[in-house]
């Protein structure tokens, strides 16, 4: 959910050509799961066709922020700002509590472009 927040945040402020997005979990599920792709449907993001990626901590020592789901247990050498922010895992979860889930995620991810454009 993040990822997509994320690049449709990029894409509306045009941000394409320095936000560079790479997504992954440690752990990664096989498949997004059907309560995300049905809450984010409701936001216009289509998420049947992703697959969940695992990210390697060498791939985010390369990164400035790093944004974790609070279920991360990342151990980065890297000068890398890292931001848990401590969400609930939506796997198993009622739609209504994927949707709390899901807007909270838009938010963060929102103010968290807000505070890179407020930086250029």
């Amino acid at each position: 959910m993040a990822t997509a927040f994320a690049e449709r945040e990029r894409s509306r402020r045009g941000l394409e050509d320095t936000v560079h997005i790479l997504t992954g979990g440690t752990q990664p599920a096989e498949k997004v799961h059907p309560e995300v792709v049905e809450a984010m449907a409701e936001v216009d993001i289509d998420l049947s066709d992703r697959v969940p990626q695992k990210v390697l901590t060498t791939d985010l020592n390369n990164a400035t922020i790093v944004a974790t789901m609070g279920c991360s247990t990342l151990e980065l050498d890297a000068d890398v700002e890292v931001r848990d922010w401590a969400l609930d895992d939506p796997h198993g979860r009622s739609l209504e509590e994927v949707r709390r889930i899901r807007d909270e995620i838009q938010q963060r991810v929102s103010t968290l472009f807000d505070e890179y454009a407020s930086e250029r």
